[in-house]
């Protein structure tokens, strides 16, 4: 939401008081990260690679299906078993192309690594 200049005059007597609560707000501050994913279905049979910025909110995009044509919709996709995270996005990208790129035993092995049981990991960020 766009707050009008006008409100601002109102609200401050000089710029230093509008920009320093501008950069106390905690929007600003936030850094922002990225996240390169591995999803699956139920039986595993499937593996799905992406990157997001928010990866509770791109998993339950997978799971409520939200585009019914996807991918992920056709195959049932809606579990995060594999996540790494990075603070550039073309970071981010770079290894999404890379993971892409290697062969399924090579993804499974990166599973494997550091979820060997294969849960899903979006779980865990709800306690």
């Amino acid at each position: 939401m766009r707050i009008r200049e006008s409100n601002y005059q109102t609200r401050y007597n000089d710029k230093s008081q509008r920009i320093n609560e501008y950069r106390g707000n905690k929007k600003f501050r936030q850094e922002k990260y990225y996240y390169v994913y591995i999803s699956t279905n139920k039986i595993h049979s499937v593996l799905y690679t992406g990157v997001t910025n928010n990866l509770l909110n791109r998993d339950d995009q997978h799971k409520i299906k939200l585009n019914k044509n996807s991918f992920t919709a056709k195959y049932n996709v809606n579990k995060v078993v594999y996540y790494e995270t990075y603070k550039y996005v073309n970071d981010a990208i770079a290894r999404e192309k890379q993971i892409k790129a290697g062969s399924r035993q090579r993804k499974i092995d990166l599973i494997r690594g550091i979820n060997p049981s294969w849960k899903d990991l979006t779980k865990d960020f709800y306690k």
